[in-house]
């Protein structure tokens, strides 16, 4: 069966997407250490000769066709499907597994920091990153949001849009890829800004089973296993991790285990079974969220114990005295155990099967149930998300004439029900829960149809066109409590919405010499609202705000990949993103039953550049040094957007025409000087020095008030004993300090509303300062290290 494999790395090179390498067994017999799981990404090496790593490259569909034996060469093979691929033309980029493995990697974001496009915030919790795609997911205050992410080709992404990053432990996995814009033709809903899928390590590469141990600063620990074994028959990986540690916040301690598990069987030469199973369980303490003001004062939360003796800049939440009415009092986060247990447990079973060796079909279907437990603030949240999912979709290579054509058809279907359950906690330890504030019961089902044609009509032109569809579904009823002494009054909230999107794309791909690639692509997306924004007034209560509609998308990418010599690398991209019917959410503050609201902004543009430069600078007298950068400029702005503010007397309407959308950083780099030393005595040992530096950017629609800015510097060494030391050569170690120079800085902040005063006026900066639910400080000066051993 021929193969489209989308990246061809080779010390910095790129060779063509589409390859005919013949059927899948034929390829494994070539090469019996090839791991048999080209379906979902998996990344497959030759023997090689040089020691060189390469960077993360963009992949595109036709380019540079270099070849030298003495190169390495690793191919990562994507089938068509609308989890796993990346459309041709599509601005990609992708982080190895040597580009985190080696060091304390605590998160996503330790993943994603050296991929041009990707920003992120602290969300909800230890590993609750909110990941950007070309400020996706800036204004969500936890989670992935407008995004597809699946792992191993798994949608991890449920029916409503929510996926978390609480499930990631860096160390399972041999990468990421990152499918970067307008991406809903072939990924469905929410892929609004793209799409990312998580490699985990094939069973072949492990070849054993390895132990490792991570240690530093604020108690941190994670013990964690990887086992592995694999051949053409079978590949089986196992990995298991539990984290704990203190935080550096106050009431910020955690402790979250991971398991993770994927295995391929062949039954066949021509029926190949994936199963796929994770499970996580986090159960964190959370501090509150707190306001400029507060954060300037006092950003790690220090001397906040009780209400009456805290310190100044201290967190606290209003609670009623009875539970339910009247009276409220005043605690702090660990006074009322604010926090989040949450259990999330996948399985996934897909089933592939080639017609012929031109023509593959795939099937799975994946079970994916959420269940929460939060008390994060005033109330607390509990329930079950049961989702089902099930895709499909047939690949076939062939001609038209004498050029070869790749025809793709998928459709899919998901269902999440859902039923959840909100209490007002008491002002007593245990988040002790009171009355009941509101209930919800629902459900939302997505189903979808896309085809896909990719075309390479000449030897130095690719051409894709594509249409995508989906039909979404979501009816649920919410009900309201209002208790008074008198009694209890019940208000009941409906929505049923059902909203269809389509979404075309086409590109093209012109690679005129051996040195230069381009790439433009026009790509739609869609993403309709969830089913919990129909439910929270832009007070921040539970109530109705059930007229919201689907966002949409329209982007133009153009991009270029020079590559002079294998030394030097450089990848920009322009992008222009035209939205109708954004979907913004804010913050209304701590002491509110729901927190954000969500609205629509009639229209906005986000345009900007991503940058990715690799230079090996010497590659003679010092083969093992090198500089990688990249840097992403994300400007985005209201079009067309009259906010309407109001107070106990009057409202006012502020046209946003031409302010910056809140949340969303302008500028953010990263760029990091590494050495390894490739020969000699010291063989084995390397390290790097890392800045990384975000600028200051809005909090709210009017542009009065900014987050401010940071660098910061963090410094990494680790050794890999080279394999003549023997048995010495199975351990890895590292050493590591993170924000060198302490800096205080913002990691979380999420976007607040603006304010009415009672004279009709807009509340000024000094005003917004003091509005809480914003902002969690990032790490002071932190060291860790590690070890791994492997039998």
């Amino acid at each position: 069966m021929s193969l489209f494999f989308r990246t061809v790395r080779r010390c910095g090179r790129t060779l063509p997407a589409f390859l005919g390498l013949g059927s899948l067994p034929a390829l494994a017999a070539q090469n019996p250490s090839l791991p048999m799981l080209p379906h979902h990404g998996a990344s497959m090496q030759r023997p090689v000769q040089s020691s060189q790593t390469p960077p993360p490259q963009k992949r595109n569909a036709h380019e540079k066709k270099r070849l030298a034996a003495s190169e390495i060469i690793q191919v990562t093979g994507q089938a068509r499907g609308p989890a796993t691929l990346s459309p041709t033309g599509q601005t990609s980029y992708s982080a190895e597994r040597k580009d985190f493995a080696g060091h304390v990697a605590q998160s996503v974001a330790d993943m994603l920091v050296t991929v041009p496009g990707a920003s992120f915030l602290q969300g909800n919790g230890p590993r609750d990153t909110v990941v950007s795609i070309r400020g996706s997911g800036a204004r969500q205050s936890y989670g992935l949001r407008n995004l597809q992410v699946s792992e191993d080709g798994f949608p991890v992404t449920q029916p409503d849009g929510t996926a978390r990053a609480d499930l990631i432990d860096p160390h399972a996995y041999e990468g990421v890829d990152v499918f970067q814009g307008p991406a809903s033709t072939l990924y469905g809903n929410y892929a609004i800004n793209g799409a990312i899928n998580f490699r985990t390590r094939s069973g072949a590469s492990i070849h054993g089973l390895e132990l490792g141990s991570d240690f530093g600063s604020f108690g941190t620990f994670n013990n964690y296993m990887t086992l592995g074994a694999g051949n053409r028959v079978y590949d089986f990986m196992l990995f298991a991790s539990d984290v704990r540690s203190d935080g550096f916040i106050a009431n910020s301690q955690y402790a979250t285990s991971t398991e993770n598990m994927r295995l391929r069987v062949s039954l066949s030469p021509k029926d190949r079974l994936v199963l796929k199973f994770i499970n996580n369980v986090t159960d964190a303490s959370l501090p509150l969220r707190l306001s400029l003001s507060q954060y300037r004062l006092n950003p790690y939360q220090q001397g906040c114990a009780t209400a009456a003796g805290a310190a100044a800049g201290c967190g606290t939440v209003s609670l009623y005295r009875n539970g339910a009415y009247g009276a409220q009092t005043a605690v702090t986060p660990q006074q009322a155990n604010l926090g989040r247990f949450d259990r999330r447990s996948i399985v996934g079973l897909r089933w592939e099967h080639d017609f012929t060796p031109r023509m593959f079909w795939r099937t799975q279907f994946t079970y994916d149930q959420r269940h929460i437990e939060q008390p994060t603030s005033t109330t607390s949240f509990v329930g079950p998300f049961n989702s089902y999912n099930v895709q499909t979709d047939l690949t076939r290579h062939d001609k038209l004439g004498t050029t070869p054509l790749t025809s793709f058809v998928g459709a899919n279907f998901d269902y999440m029900d859902y039923g959840y359950q909100v209490y007002a906690l008491l002002p007593q330890p245990g988040a002790t829960r009171g009355s009941q504030t509101s209930t919800s019961y629902g459900h939302q089902w997505n189903i979808g149809l896309r085809f896909e044609e990719d075309w390479q009509f000449a030897p130095k032109w690719h051409v894709v066109i594509g249409l995508g569809g989906t039909q979404s579904d979501i009816g649920a009823v919410q009900t309201v409590f209002s208790h008074a002494a008198t009694g209890t009054r019940a208000q009941y909230i409906t929505a049923n919405r059902r909203f269809f999107n389509l979404a075309p794309e086409a590109s093209v791909v012109f690679a005129p010499d051996k040195a230069w690639t381009w790439h433009a692509r026009l790509g739609t997306a869609y993403a309709t609202p969830g089913y919990s924004s129909f439910f929270v007034t832009p007070q921040g209560n539970y109530g109705n705000n059930t007229q919201l509609k689907s966002q949409s998308s329209l982007g133009i990418d153009l991009g270029t990949e020079w590559h002079p010599s294998p030394s030097v690398n450089v990848q920009a991209t322009g992008f222009y993103e035209f939205y109708r019917n954004e979907l913004v959410s804010q913050s209304a503050g701590v002491n509110t039953q729901a927190g954000s609201y969500t609205f629509n902004a009639p229209a906005s543009q986000h345009r900007g550049v991503e940058l990715a430069v690799t230079w090996q600078a010497l590659p003679r007298s010092l083969p093992g040094a090198k500089l990688r950068l990249s840097y992403t400029y994300d400007n985005q702005i209201y079009t067309n957007y009259a906010e309407i503010l109001s107070n106990s007397t009057l409202s006012r309407s502020f046209s946003r025409k031409g302010n910056l959308i809140p949340g969303v950083m302008p500028h953010f780099l990263n760029a990091r000087v590494l050495y390894d030393q490739p020969s000699g005595i010291f063989e084995g040992l390397g390290g790097f020095a890392e800045v990384t530096w975000r600028s200051a950017f809005y909090i709210d629609n009017a542009n009065l008030l900014k987050i401010p800015g940071y660098g910061l510097l963090n410094l990494e060494v680790h050794y890999d004993p080279p394999a003549r030391l023997g048995w010495v050569h199975r351990l890895h170690s590292y050493v590591e300090v993170q924000n060198v120079a302490n800096t205080v800085y913002a990691a979380g902040a999420t976007t607040i509303s603006d304010t009415l005063l009672a004279n009709g006026q807009q509340a000024g900066a000094a005003t917004l300062a003091t509005k809480t639910g914003s902002i969690y400080a990032g790490s002071p000066r932190a060291f860790f290290g590690g070890v791994r051993v492997r039998f």
